[in-house]
């Protein structure tokens, strides 16, 4: 039983319509009717007479009726009294995040929301490697992070937002490796590489190992964010967002190999034992309602 059934139910019951009430809730009428009959399930009774092809409360119906409205009234009480509790949560909120440009990780719109629904507390970030921020989660030393990883390290309460996928970008003056070339030419080529435990050097160096290699990396960058712009130079190859990566492929900046892609999730994570503090639990819901996470992620693959 779920609080939108009852809403259904009750809107279908005070319009008396369910094209009506359908519009009223934003929904279409199947969904409405399919919303119906799953509470109607696990109540164990009819709610509404349909013979005759009308739709009337059935006895139930009318007798759980001022129940269902008392419980409508009752969850907008609770939200209310829970959104003045975030008004009183005060201090800072320490979050991790991993090397990537603020637009992708959403930072702006967290910022923004944290200030509006949670006026009294301060959002502090630190940038840091995927293995130090599932490390220090894990631990309590951090209280929650933004990271990207193949699979949820152990340890943490595990939110995921996104998939992410990885494409293999090369100067173009390497193209010839594209006619010529497999795993172990390219592998030889010169490869940017983020710092030890980052996400793209655990990525990348799991992406060669499949094949029984290893890349001859000839920088080490912490700037993750802007990898594209040292592959533009023609610093090296490197793995980057597909969506960086096509992009730069479309306006012949780059160029991307073949098929290859690495895939990961970008998710939010939080220590087992601090995950029921009043301002933690308020930061994940506002990431939550940032992201909205709907569709199971697939795990990684090349």
């Amino acid at each position: 039983m779920e609080i939108y059934q009852i809403r259904a139910f009750v809107t279908v019951a005070r319009l008396g319509n369910l094209t009506k009430a359908a519009e009223a809730l934003s929904l279409t009428q199947p969904a409405v009717t399919a919303q119906i009959k799953a509470l109607e399930q696990s109540l164990g009774v009819a709610l509404f007479d349909r013979s005759g092809g009308r739709l009337a409360l059935a006895k139930a119906g009318e007798v759980l009726l001022p129940t269902a409205e008392s419980l409508l009234v009752l969850g907008a009480q609770f939200k209310s009294e829970a959104q003045q509790l975030q008004g009183s949560l005060h201090g800072a909120v320490e979050l991790g995040v991993p090397s990537e440009k603020p637009d992708f990780l959403r930072l702006g719109e967290l910022a923004s929301a944290v200030t509006q629904r949670l006026p009294l507390v301060e959002l502090k970030t630190q940038t840091l490697p995927a293995a130090t921020l599932a490390e220090q989660v894990s631990t309590g030393r951090l209280p929650a992070a933004l990271t990207i990883a193949s699979n949820p390290p152990r340890g943490v309460l595990w939110q995921p937002l996104r998939s992410v996928r990885y494409r293999i970008a090369l100067p173009k003056e390497h193209a010839a490796v594209l006619k010529r070339g497999g795993w172990k030419e390219v592998a030889q080529l010169p490869w940017l590489d983020g710092p030890s435990g980052s996400h793209t050097h655990l990525l990348l160096r799991d992406m060669f190992e499949r094949h029984g290699l290893s890349p001859r990396v000839v920088m080490q960058n912490d700037d993750q964010a802007n990898l594209d712009a040292l592959v533009r130079a023609g610093a090296g190859c490197a793995l980057l967002r597909e969506e960086n990566a096509l992009a730069g492929a479309a306006s012949n900046d780059f160029i991307v190999w073949g098929q290859a892609r690495v895939d990961a999730v970008l998710a939010f994570i939080q220590p087992h034992e601090r995950a029921s503090e009043p301002a933690l639990v308020a930061l994940s819901s506002i990431i939550q309602t940032i992201w909205n996470p709907r569709a199971p992620i697939a795990p990684a693959q090349l």
